[in-house]
């Protein structure tokens, strides 16, 4: 990795209160196929998020695939655009700086020059092999989803790759030389001759055979493309693709129509980007035979991959352990929290109620008591719609339109929304999961009256259920903090799971 620090001084960024963690900026150009990214990435290490993105069509695999080298026209591209994203780069005071080349500079017979000739700018560029390429997709998957289980598929301009990855590991892969710029020319050979050329490559893989009926993870912007079609076509009502579903059994209706869509129809599409358009009909026929070929379960859209895959991989272990939501959440709302560490204190304390929940709901109601926290921010009036817009919208990886749906109803309710909530919410989430969102935002609401926003007095109160009761538990020395307020809090946190509400008394020994 090219650190800047040894080029020229990076500005330092200053924490502004205690405890908050500094933004770390990490640069990353990204020479491929179609198109040549810089990627500028701030916020936590574990959860970055994109602090400015420019791409370059510069189109370099195609002379490869044409005439076996990088056109100089393509060249003369990318050197002025590499050479501007160096300028930028020196301007923004970047923390680190990685350059990668991927397909058509490995295939190219005039790569090696060209590599020469952007070491000549001053950019220390690096070549990934077919293996490299397809472990820094795998991990970008794993980083924003860790606990996928399936197949990676990473559609760019000159290859596909392949991983297999499980519990947080890549295990089996392979770079196919199927990028989505080689398409046209095998669709041009006849009627079934993607399909024979897919099957072909496959029944070299064996390890594939043993992924049939596992999640299809969907790397890179030909498909998103195709998930926003997707979206599209069936009016789903949040257009976020990080973690948007689609069954197996849709792709063969959604190839057919895009088949017949034409540039108009597909313009008109919200958020399509007009460089991707050309390659849509394509894009979606591969897909289909991909599907066809692999029988997954489903198929995952997932935003992050090899940019973040390369982040990921340079972290520790502890850093990896990490949950993705949560140290997202934790880094955009550090500077707004109304007490520092009420967001842990309320979430500890909750789990005296819901201790018992799934790991994954667990991760949800953490990511709640953390956004609650900022609820100062908002405008009085419009904070519980504040609140399911944070959650709804939020630029969090590592959660789905469900997830995001649930954490929403309970922050709308933890600001005081009533009634069923915004009708978005049903359609994303199930009604039980709903119903339990919303026992978290009472449960919040009661928090917040009992403490003020104060964590020492959590951690002297407990909340329970035993025995068809729901037990709040206070030590003698709080009782100036009991009110009629307070009191129909827990009574309607009570009615919401059929409990009786009561009020204890700690022993003198816990007060």
């Amino acid at each position: 990795r090219h650190r800047l620090s040894q080029c020229w001084p990076c500005t330092q960024i200053e924490s502004r209160s205690p405890g908050v963690t500094e933004s770390i900026r990490r640069a990353i150009i990204d020479i491929g196929s179609n198109s040549i990214r810089l990627v500028i990435f701030g916020g936590s290490a574990r959860a970055p998020v994109v602090l400015y993105n420019e791409k370059l069509m510069a189109g370099l695999g195609s002379g490869v695939i044409e005439h076996g080298c990088l056109s100089y026209k393509s060249i003369a591209v990318a050197l002025a655009g590499l050479e501007r994203f160096h300028t930028l780069i020196a301007a923004m005071a970047v923390n680190s700086l990685d350059v990668v080349a991927t397909a058509a500079v490995r295939d190219a017979s005039n790569g090696a020059q060209f590599l020469d000739q952007v070491r000549a700018l001053g950019l220390s560029v690096r070549l990934l092999s077919g293996d490299d390429e397809a472990c820094a997709s795998g991990y970008g998957v794993i980083s924003a989803v860790p606990d996928a289980d399936g197949i990676v598929a990473d559609l760019g301009g000159g290859s596909l790759e392949l991983v297999r990855v499980k519990a947080g590991m890549v295990h089996e892969r392979v770079s196919l030389p199927l990028g989505i710029l080689k398409v046209p020319g095998i669709v041009a050979l006849g009627t079934d001759a993607l399909e024979h050329h897919v099957a072909l490559l496959a029944s070299d893989v064996d390890w594939l055979a043993d992924c049939e009926g596992l999640p299809l993870f969907l790397v890179g912007g030909s498909w998103r493309s195709l998930a926003r079609v997707h979206m599209h076509l069936h009016e789903f009502p949040l257009p976020v693709l990080s973690q948007y579903a689609m069954p197996a059994a849709d792709i063969d209706a959604l190839a057919s129509a895009v088949a017949i869509m034409d540039r108009a129809a597909l313009k008109a599409i919200p958020s399509m980007r007009s460089a991707r358009i050309p390659m849509v009909h394509d894009s979606a026929a591969l897909l289909a035979v991909l599907t066809s070929v692999l029988k997954p379960s489903h198929l995952v859209t997932c935003a992050f991959g090899l940019r973040e895959g390369l982040l990921y991989q340079v972290l520790s272990e502890d850093e990896k352990a990490r949950d993705p939501l949560i140290e997202g959440i934790r880094f955009a709302t550090q500077l707004q929290q109304q007490v520092q560490g009420y967001g842990d204190a309320l979430m500890q304390w909750m789990d005296g109620l819901f201790g018992e929940e799934a790991p994954a709901l667990r991760q949800l109601r953490h990511g709640v008591c953390m956004l609650r926290g900022t609820g100062w921010a908002s405008n009085p009036d419009f904070r519980a719609l504040g609140g399911e817009e944070l959650a709804l919208h939020g630029n969090w990886s590592g959660v789905d339109a469900q997830g995001r749906a649930i954490m929403a109803m309970a922050l709308y309710v933890g600001f005081g929304g009533s009634g069923s909530g915004p009708a978005i919410l049903a359609k994303l989430a199930d009604a039980p999961s709903r119903d339990q969102a919303r026992a978290w935002g009472l449960a919040i609401r009661l928090a917040q009256r009992l403490s003020g926003g104060a964590p020492s007095i959590l951690d002297h109160c407990s909340l329970s259920a035993d025995a068809g009761q729901l037990v709040l538990t206070r030590p003698a020395k709080l009782a100036s903090l009991i009110d009629d307020t307070l009191t129909r809090r827990l009574d309607a946190l009570a009615r919401a799971l059929g409990l009786n509400p009561v009020m204890a008394i700690a022993d003198h020994s816990n007060g």
